[in-house]
């Protein structure tokens, strides 16, 4: 059983002004795992103050403190390699091998990648008579999602960090112990006192709280479109900046040439992955028309590659997160069916065996038309859409006619046509091929997928402010 009824405010496990409490869930055991606090806007104003003390000081130290900061930090994260795995696949349900090659790895790269970009990145330039500054943004807030734990929250915190911006985390209260080691890790490596500040609540007090104070100077949330809607509202009252990071619901274009055992199992491996619990997953698959029954066989054939059971186990498709999750996903595959669109796999209610958990079948729909519900909106489950093209032409307006703008994929072997549609596709990622993750690219979207972008050095910019000294060339 893991408790944690403290927040961490000023470089220390303090109380909570507050006596309310959240029971964590395991999802694929349905039992309670432990424990922690809902903080309170006393908390949080507390974390606020903290954080606004340790700027002036944070802000100025030098490139050289704050590489080693990150160096350290991702140091004694490896050394915590195993307790993260476990933390991760009892929260989230995530299978171990997933924990492992995903999460932790995620965490870890960030913090990584974050050190060895600040040291190559320029906060002047010389520009005539004038000097070009940037400097840290402020006091940051971070509203972090419960379907990447270390992914996100390392992200964000990794920039932030980097750019010298102090920072109070709020994670998402269902999955809040990965967060909570981390902030072993900072205490353990040195991280200055009120530089990182955790008040572990709800959406309604801790994130609202941190979108709407006066004392934040940006905020950076990842989550749902709906919230983060809200998260603008309520930082306008300030005129503070945002940075948004929302749904999506990519495409996966297979072109006429593609290897169809391959792009079945890429395809495939979209809604398996984390259970379908990704913002960027390529859940619209788009295909060549003339290829669509031999798709359709190919798609069946690899699904008992992923198989889905207990995560302890061999297995690659935990439960989903929670009840309200499951509940959510079962809606919208009972709602592709009364579409009329084609089921071919998986389907409403639990995989057999598995009544206790929330494991859900992994579905495959075909003869999906784009106007659909289940190809327009985010099902966030391990459901996939098969839509058919003519044209590539047709196959590139089908890709953008979502709200989204995410991310997006193609699967094929001419060149030219790869080209063309990556190119085409309005989203702010873009894989060829299940190209290599690259953690110095910048991940963020078009559209209604939020504003800005993370990782590399493109995240630790979402953390500086510009300032022009006019006369006076450094």
């Amino acid at each position: 059983m893991r408790n944690q009824l403290k927040h961490y405010i000023n470089g220390e496990w303090v109380e909570s002004t507050g006596s309310e409490t959240h029971e964590v869930i395991n999802p694929a055991t349905e039992e309670v795992i432990g424990k922690i606090s809902l903080g309170t806007k006393e908390d949080l104003d507390k974390a606020v103050k903290a954080a606004r003390a340790a700027f002036p000081s944070f802000s100025q130290t030098s490139r050289e403190e704050r590489v080693k900061m990150l160096e350290d930090i991702a140091e004694e994260y490896a050394n915590r390699k195993e307790e993260i795995i476990d933390v991760i696949t009892q929260e989230l349900g995530s299978p171990r091998s997933i924990s492992e090659k995903v999460h932790y790895n995620m965490g870890y790269q960030h913090f990584s990648e974050a050190a060895k970009a600040l040291k190559e990145y320029s906060f002047s330039e010389d520009r005539g008579d004038h000097t070009i500054f940037k400097e840290s943004i402020g006091v940051s807030g971070l509203i972090t999602p419960w379907n990447f734990p270390t992914n996100q929250s390392s992200t964000k915190i990794a920039s932030a960090f980097a750019a010298g911006s102090p920072v109070v985390l709020k994670p998402a209260e269902i999955t809040p112990f990965a967060a909570i080691i981390l902030t072993e890790i900072f205490d353990k490596v040195g991280v200055p006192k009120g530089v990182f500040n955790l008040v572990n609540g709800t959406g309604e007090v801790i994130g609202d709280g941190i979108s709407s104070h006066p004392d934040i100077d940006f905020v950076s949330f990842t989550g749902s479109a709906g919230v983060g809607e809200k998260v603008m509202k309520n930082a306008a009252e300030t005129i503070k900046t945002v940075a948004l990071e929302l749904g999506g619901k990519s495409p996966f274009v297979m072109l006429e040439d593609a290897d169809i055992t391959e792009a079945a199992k890429a395809a495939v491996s979209h809604i398996a992955t984390n259970s379908g619990q990704v913002c960027s997953a390529g859940t619209r698959m788009i295909i060549p028309a003339s290829r669509k029954e031999e798709f359709e066989e190919a798609v069946k054939n690899v699904l008992p590659e992923f198989p889905v059971g207990d995560p302890n186990g061999n297995n690659y498709v935990g439960p989903l997160v929670s009840e309200k999750q499951w509940n959510t996903v079962q809606s919208y595959i009972q709602k592709g069916i009364d579409e009329g669109a084609n089921l071919i796999a998986g389907g409403t209610g639990k995989p057999e065996g598995l009544e206790k958990g929330y494991y859900t079948k992994p579905t495959i729909f075909t003869d999906v038309k784009n106007d659909m519900v289940i190809a327009q909106e985010e099902i966030f489950g391990p459901v996939m859409s098969i839509i058919t093209y003519e044209t590539i032409d047709e196959a590139i307006e089908i890709a953008n006619d979502v709200v989204y703008g995410l991310a997006g994929y193609v699967f094929g072997e001419d060149k030219e046509t790869l080209r063309k549609v990556a190119t085409s596709i309005r989203a702010g990622r873009i894989k060829v091929n299940n190209a290599d993750m690259d953690f110095s690219a910048p991940f963020g979207g078009y559209k209604q997928s939020g504003i800005g972008r993370e990782w590399g050095d493109f995240g630790i910019e979402e953390y500086l402010e510009t300032k022009a000294v006019l006369g006076f060339p450094s």
